[in-house]
């Protein structure tokens, strides 16, 4: 069976009905519900659990997800497929602009499925109601795409994939693990390998001076590095929205990193 364009393509659109649940050292907490603003529908991570037309519900795979950014940008998977596109929120109601795919044979997808949710999404707006931390798209004609929020990331143990704007796939690639038993942060940065003190308190990390190797790379993952390295030697406060981290330094910087499950 390969994967058709209406299927892909009208996944993306619901995250951006979705608000947000601020993690512990986030200081406060929003439970699910309509969106008032980009801020509340970035960083999530929600779960297909179901789509019902015609009153016959057809169960997703539990792998089928999609997830937008604050540039809105979304991204996610039917279970076997990948997907990409633009997200934008009116109201209440969600639509759908670009989108790009893969188109690989998915024989464990069931076919139902993803027709289904495919006639769900592409049929014009959907109205959008929040319950108990999931969320219901509905049509025009009663049909509904059911969906569930997941928890927030844990700082310790994640891997946390940063942000590199104007840099695609491995290149430029940084990433973070904190580790809360040895209060220590170590990964990749655009370049080099980085390891540092990290102790975390109130929502906020301290970060020592980094101890890092010493490759040069081409101008630009310079630049990029550098900026991940004035993090470090001072203290940054953190916040957690589902699977986003954002660590925002004293003078205001600001970095984001994903969550690679």
């Amino acid at each position: 069976m390969t994967l058709s364009v209406v299927a892909v393509a009208a996944l993306v659109p619901l995250a951006a009905a979705c608000g947000t649940e601020k993690a512990d050292g986030g200081g406060g907490s929003d439970s699910v519900g309509a969106s008032t603003g980009a801020e509340r529908i970035t960083g999530v991570r929600w779960s297909i659990d179901s789509v019902t037309v015609g009153g016959a519900t057809h169960r997703a795979p539990d792998t089928a997800h999609v997830r937008i950014d604050d540039r809105g940008e979304a991204a996610g998977s039917t279970g076997c497929n990948s997907f990409s596109a633009r997200a934008d929120l009116d109201g209440e109601r969600v639509r759908l602009s670009d989108a790009t795919f893969t188109e690989k044979a998915c024989a464990q997808i069931p076919a139902d499925f993803e027709k289904s949710l495919g006639r769900v999404l592409t049929t014009g707006s959907l109205t959008t109601r929040s319950e108990g931390g999931r969320l219901t798209l509905t049509t025009a004609g009663g049909d509904t795409v059911r969906l569930s929020g997941s928890e927030d990331a844990p700082l310790y143990g994640t891997k946390w994939t940063v942000d590199t704007p104007g840099h695609q796939g491995d290149k430029g690639r940084a990433h973070l693990t904190f580790d809360q038993e040895a209060k220590t942060v170590s990964g990749r940065l655009p370049c080099n390998q980085v390891n540092a003190g990290a102790t975390v308190s109130d929502g906020r990390i301290t970060l020592g001076t980094p101890s890092t190797t010493r490759m040069m790379c081409e101008g630009s993952l310079m630049a990029a590095e550098k900026r991940l390295l004035g993090l470090f030697g001072g203290r940054v406060d953190y916040r957690i929205d589902h699977e986003t981290l954002t660590l925002t330094s004293e003078d205001g910087a600001t970095v984001r990193a994903v969550a690679d499950r």
